[in-house]
């Protein structure tokens, strides 16, 4: 049943980390897929080149609602269908509250929950029509208990929870569920800046019950099984990857 055969995945930030791990995941799970990129394009190219026709990538910038429809018109174009939005693709930078500026704010803002509604928006006409979708949203344990000297990050994805299960509830009438993934700590490049210090990376291994920092594999595993049909009864659930670190609903 993890067989996605037929159906048609669109993936963002696709090039790198928890999105390249979703990627190849989809595609060796049979799904044809459609993924964004900001900057990749030679890393984008070899992706494709790896799965030939079934993975296409596109460069879009998620801060513009005119490219995001234009993508998933592009998507529609080259697959003929829709079924499966995972959006992955965000920032997360420092934010100390006395050294925020409002352009700084905004920035994650934008990028972060402003390209869900966007998204959302754009795909659940096509899922409707279909009446059949699953979407996974990226959010974190920063979204669930807050996370001090980067509360943009934490405002964006506390509100990347909470407009999961407002979809929720709203789209499940039309055969579309929506689900999040919430990670904590996890090795991709997005945390090479931060895990450079080996001791601070050690001291993160440490706090985590399981022994072990995620990689983007163990974060991408789960977003398969709720795009899967062993999941077609979950709905508006935030599925924590974090090891154990931060129990929390």
């Amino acid at each position: 049943m993890l067989n996605l055969s037929g159906k048609v995945a669109l993936i963002t930030g696709g090039s790198r980390g928890i999105g390249e791990a979703c990627v190849k995941l989809f595609a060796q799970s049979d799904s044809s897929i459609a993924f964004t990129y900001k900057n990749s394009e030679v890393k984008a190219g070899e992706i494709e080149k790896k799965f030939g026709g079934k993975v296409k990538g596109y460069k879009v910038d998620l801060e513009s609602e005119k490219e995001i429809n234009e993508l998933i018109e592009r998507t529609m174009l080259a697959f003929g269908r829709l079924d499966i939005l995972v959006h992955n693709a965000g920032i997360w930078n420092d934010g100390p509250l006395d050294e925020m500026n409002l352009d700084h704010w905004n920035e994650l803002i934008r990028v972060n929950l402003t390209s869900a509604f966007l998204l959302c928006k754009a795909v659940a006409p096509k899922m409707k029509k279909n009446n059949y979708g699953r979407i996974i949203l990226i959010s974190s344990t920063a979204g669930q208990r807050g996370e001090a000297y980067h509360s943009h990050y934490a405002a964006s994805k506390g509100g990347m929870i909470s407009f999961t299960k407002s979809l929720a509830v709203e789209l499940a009438p039309y055969g579309i569920t929506t689900n999040s993934v919430a990670p904590g700590w996890v090795d991709t490049e997005m945390c090479t800046g931060v895990f450079s210090d080996s001791e601070y990376k050690e001291s993160v291994r440490k706090g985590i019950p399981v022994g072990r920092i995620a990689t983007a594999e163990d974060v991408a595993g789960p977003v398969l099984f709720l795009a899967s049909g062993l999941a077609r009864h979950i709905n508006g659930e935030i599925l924590n990857v974090n090891g154990g670190s931060v129990l929390c609903g």
